[in-house]
C-alpha cells in the first residue's frame, strides 16, 4: 500500500498543482512514484509528456488510489470542497495545505482543517501541515497572520515557499530541479523532508 500524500485547499490559486507536480519531483530516482490529478481542470494530465519520469494517472481511477503499486501516491485537488475529500483524507497519510501569506488567504483555509479534523478523528494516523506558499519577497508575515496560524488545528511548516519565477515556469520546463535556481530548489526539497519525515 503506497503512502498517500494529499495537496488540498478549497480556494484556487495558491499553487497546489505546482507543489504537488514538484514535490513529485523530488522521489524521481529514489522511490516508485505516481501523481494523481482529480482536479477536472486537468492541470497536470495534460503534462504526461513534459514528466516521462512521473506516473500521471487520472481521476477514473480514483477508486483505486490505495491498491496502486507505488511507494508513493500525490494527489491534486479540486479548487473547492469536493465531495470526495472526505473520503480522500481517510486514506491519505499526509494533507498539505498551502496558503499564500496574508489574512483573507489563510482564513480561507478553515474549511478544509476541518475536514482534516474530522478525518483525523477516524483515521488518528493522519497528519497535516500548512505551507506558506507563493509568499513574495520582502515582503514580512504580519502579525495578525502568524497568530492566526498558530490558532490553526494543523501545524504550520518551517519550509516558506517564495513566489519565484522557476516554480511559475515548472510545469513547462519539467520542474524546479532541473532548473538553475538554487534557493527554489532547497525549498521544494527541504519541504519534501518534512513530508516524509512526519509520515516514516
Amino acid at each position: 500500500m503506497p503512502k498517500i500524500i494529499t495537496v488540498a485547499h478549497q480556494k484556487g490559486g495558491v499553487g497546489k498543482s505546482t507543489l504537488a507536480l514538484n514535490l513529485a519531483a523530488c522521489f524521481i530516482g529514489q522511490l516508485n512514484i505516481a501523481l494523481v490529478d482529480i482536479d477536472p481542470q486537468g492541470s497536470i494530465s495534460g503534462l504526461k509528456e513534459l514528466f516521462p519520469d512521473i506516473t500521471i494517472i487520472t481521476e477514473d481511477q480514483f477508486s483505486q488510489i490505495q491498491a496502486l503499486d507505488y511507494d508513493v501516491v500525490i494527489v491534486d485537488t479540486p479548487p473547492y470542497l469536493s465531495a470526495r475529500l472526505p473520503e480522500l483524507f481517510q486514506i491519505s497519510d499526509y494533507v498539505l495545505v498551502p496558503t499564500k501569506a496574508g489574512f483573507f488567504d489563510v482564513m480561507a483555509i478553515k474549511g478544509t482543517l476541518e475536514l482534516i479534523n474530522q478525518a483525523q478523528q477516524l483515521q488518528p494516523g493522519l497528519k497535516a501541515g500548512i505551507v506558506l506558499n507563493m509568499v513574495k519577497h520582502r515582503s514580512g508575515i504580519n502579525s495578525e497572520v502568524t497568530e492566526l496560524l498558530k490558532s490553526m488545528e494543523a501545524p504550520t511548516l518551517k519550509t516558506v515557499i517564495h513566489d519565484r519565477v522557476s516554480f511559475a515556469r515548472s510545469p513547462i520546463n519539467g520542474g524546479v530541479l532541473t532548473s538553475e535556481d538554487k534557493k527554489a530548489k532547497e525549498e521544494i526539497t527541504s519541504l519534501a523532508g518534512e513530508i516524509v519525515e512526519a509520515i516514516k
